[in-house]
């Protein structure tokens, strides 16, 4: 057959929905095919039923053979029981067995044994077999005591056939939708092939509904389990070593590997760094403490990042500098706490492995997460092989099971304890080991949707509109299984309606395993400073949540693409991170990451070895920077100004305010130009505080140097103004008061205007406009109200 996987199929639909031509062009061209009538045989007592039975022999081909099993229901067991395994049974239908069985001359009967031993014969069937049956669970309860006895009975026998077959399929309207591929066929694209009404090919499996109207794409639906109750999560084939379950952490971490291709360097060997020093009395996982929100965690350093980016300005770079690159020295200058930020020499994937079934994974072919972590951990594959070149080593992280969220929790509370507290833990012994930034990648069917209902539950955004399109494995766009998953996350969404949107119940609701495990590591990682490149939509989506346990976390994290994916774009713009890529590289979730991983150590490299341009190098025997006003800036005017030469500056970019240009009398320009006498030089009075001095040299003349500029000095400059003000203002008054009692009071107004123009170098020239015109407009009058 063309579909690999089921020995035995129950084919279910309505009434002309097409399930017969169905069930015909899966046995249609692969050996003889036995045809098992079940229809009581009516002669010539209902035409209508007789032209029916002749246009389904019609449309057999000659080369399969008939049973008749209408006469007698235990018959159809005994065919099913006596068939061989090089034979194909296609049974049509059950509808007209359970007639016979219901009939008056085979009764009295005990119809649930014999539905029992139907049940058993199809378990056991040797061959192949197709069974087709009228779905009656969908229409109106009949009105007549014999019409409810046939829906009862039929529907009594669909249950234990369909619990007894490998694979269901419902047809509506010639469209199957495969409500039970335990072992059976890959969703999402899998062409089946033979011949149908017309002769077009029928295509499937494709995205469907159950019976509660969820999407059932790539997995059995769940069964009825109380509220909170987490299933177990079924993958194709064995499950993974080292699951750890829902509730509870495994006493021992993944196994860290570094992958190896034949041309890969070997990777450095990671070296402790005090980057990642405890911040944390305790370890948060070893102690009974809660991850919940307000948390208080670190922060980046705020000085540092801008004077890194204050010292770029300044390199001996032929050109106009990194461009957006420079945001990673700013980041990585931040994370560091230094103006020199190093290379991230030691770098670890966290791949994380969870699948989230029911409608979230439509669109995904069973078992494709777990071949991809497998090639992960052979070496083989976009992920292992960048993480190769880029000397990173992998971690792959099982994830708990995670329930239907169109139907019921992802996890119980216990379990998203647990799954924090794993991910913190990850992150506490990456941190130990020397990892200098840490990769978050995601692996698993179902992850996009989890992703996009965190989205919607935490800013508001619609499903729709962060769900990417579903594209198959040969590039081809399914929008069967896109709609699938935009139907379970409104479900989701719908289910949680009454519940409070705080972190927990969002990880416990909709989110899974995978995105609390992140999380987790988030928060971790921020708690030992440590740096993390996110990359997909479950880092956006665990970067979400962990903003709301701890607003710090957002702080420690970069973006280097944004893979074109509605949700990682919008979850930027809420996170405030700006992607430093546009390139729309989507290798899965992390692969991007590492590869623009070697291209900021190079930017890092280039920051931290180059040094400063010759003409804007401190003179190494004056000791402390000199600073020079530019000449035609503010400051006292020296007697030589007209004759100075400009200070000279890097061409295409700004130096830094306190950036000194050599003095003496041969100091050289930039240029090459001729040499002219040194600027003059205000001495500094080491004394008194940066932001004093800045304060007195910002709204004053006074010769005062001053010094570093930074946030620190600047607010205790803006604090002190209103302080400068009025010492400006006393003598002001001593002058309006003085000049007044000599000379007229205009005189003494314009000479006190004129005194604190100078004094202030004029940098309030509106208000001294608004002085002039309040004067100009002064006259002796009652006043005039105008509404």
């Amino acid at each position: 057959m063309s579909v690999d996987g089921w020995n035995t199929l129950l084919v279910l639909g309505g009434i002309r929905s097409g399930k017969s031509e169905f069930a015909e062009s899966l046995v249609g061209e692969h050996g003889p095919v036995r045809y098992v009538a079940t229809a009581p045989t009516v002669s010539g007592e209902d035409p209508e039923w007789t032209t029916r039975i002749d246009d389904h022999r019609r449309r057999r081909p000659a080369t399969w053979t008939t049973d008749e099993a209408g006469a007698d229901p235990s018959r159809l067991a005994e065919i099913i029981n006596a068939a061989r395994p090089d034979e194909t049974l296609l049974v049509d239908d059950l509808g007209g067995w359970v007639t016979v069985l219901l009939d008056p001359a085979h009764q009295p009967a005990d119809d649930v044994a014999t539905i029992a031993e139907l049940a058993a014969a199809v378990r056991d069937c040797a061959a192949r077999l197709v069974l087709v049956s009228p779905e009656v669970g969908l229409s109106l309860v009949p009105v007549t005591p014999l019409g409810r006895a046939f829906a009862d009975a039929l529907g009594s026998a669909n249950q234990a056939v369909a619990r007894a077959c490998d694979a269901v399929v419902l047809v509506v309207a010639g469209q199957p939708a495969w409500l039970k591929p335990d072992t059976g066929p890959a969703t999402g694209g899998t062409a089946i092939t033979g011949p149908t009404t017309g002769g077009t090919a029928i295509t499937g499996p494709t995205t469907g509904g159950d019976a509660f109207g969820d999407p059932a794409v790539g997995g059995a639906p769940a069964p009825d389990l109380p509220v909170g109750t987490v299933p177990t999560q079924t993958t194709a084939g064995p499950a993974p070593a080292g699951v750890p379950d829902a509730d509870v952490v495994p006493a021992t971490s993944p196994e860290v590997f570094t992958p190896t291709v034949p041309s890969a360097p070997p990777a450095p060997a990671a070296t402790g760094d005090n980057w990642t020093a405890p911040t944390m009395t305790l370890p948060m996982v070893a102690t009974g403490l809660v991850i919940q929100p307000g948390m208080e965690l670190p922060l980046p350093d705020d000085f540092a990042g801008p004077q890194a980016l204050e010292r770029l300005a300044t390199l001996d770079i032929p050109g106009a500098g990194l461009g957006e690159l420079e945001r990673v020295v700013g980041f990585a200058a931040a994370t560091q706490a230094t103006a020199t930020p190093r290379p991230w020499r030691s770098a670890r994937v966290l791949l994380l492995h969870g699948d989230h079934p029911g409608g979230a994974a439509a669109g995904v072919p069973d078992g494709d997460a777990a071949r991809r972590v497998a090639q992960a951990r052979s070496g083989d594959g976009p992920l292992a092989r960048l993480a190769a070149e880029a000397g990173a080593q992998v971690q792959v992280v099982e994830a708990p099971a995670t329930g239907r969220i169109e139907r019921e929790p992802a996890l119980s509370e216990s379990a998203v304890e647990s799954a924090l507290r794993y991910g913190w833990r990850l992150a506490e012994e990456a941190a130990d080991a020397g990892v200098q930034v840490l990769v978050l990648a995601a692996c698993g069917a179902g992850t996009d949707a989890a992703a996009a209902a965190v989205l919607a539950a935490t800013a508001g955004a619609e499903p729709a509109a962060v769900l990417g399109r579903v594209v198959t494995t040969g590039g081809q766009v399914d929008d069967a299984a896109w709609m699938a998953r935009c139907t379970a996350v409104r479900d989701a969404l719908h289910r949680t309606r009454h519940s409070d949107r705080n972190p927990r119940n969002v990880l416990a609701d909709l989110a899974g395993g995978d995105i609390a495990i992140a999380t987790g590591a988030l928060l971790g990682a921020t708690a030992r400073r440590l740096p993390v490149l996110l990359d997909g939509p479950v880092g956006v989506a665990a970067a979400l949540v962990s903003r709301d346990l701890a607003g710090q976390a957002r702080h420690w994290c970069l973006l280097p693409d944004h893979g074109g994916h509605p949700a990682v774009r919008l979850a930027a713009d809420v996170l405030g991170l700006t992607p430093l890529f546009n390139l729309r590289v989507d290798l899965g979730e992390g692969a991007t990451a590492l590869a623009a991983l070697p291209m900021l150590n190079s930017v890092l490299t280039l920051a931290g070895a180059l040094p400063v341009h010759p003409t804007l190098a401190t003179d190494p025997a004056g000791g402390d920077e000199e600073f020079t006003e530019p000449p035609t800036g503010p400051g006292p005017a020296a007697p030589d100004r007209p004759d100075e030469t400009p200070p000279p500056t890097a061409p295409n970019r700004t130096p830094r305010a306190t950036t000194t240009v050599p003095t003496g009398p041969t100091a050289p320009t930039r240029a090459g130009s001729p040499t002219g006498p040194a600027p003059r030089v205000v001495p500094d009075d080491g004394r008194i505080p940066a932001g004093v001095r800045l304060a007195v040299t910002t709204f004053t003349v006074l010769p005062v140097r001053a010094g570093r500029v930074d946030r620190s000095s600047a607010a205790v400059a803006m604090a002190l103004a209103p302080a400068v003000g009025a010492a400006l203002g006393l003598p002001l008054a001593g002058l309006l008061l003085g000049v007044g009692a000599v000379g007229p009071p205009l005189v003494a107004a314009g000479v006190t205007v004129a005194a604190g123009a100078l004094l202030t170098r004029g940098l309030h020239l509106d208000g001294l406009a608004d002085t002039v015109d309040a004067l100009g407009s002064y006259r002796r009058g009652p006043p005039r109200w105008r509404s």
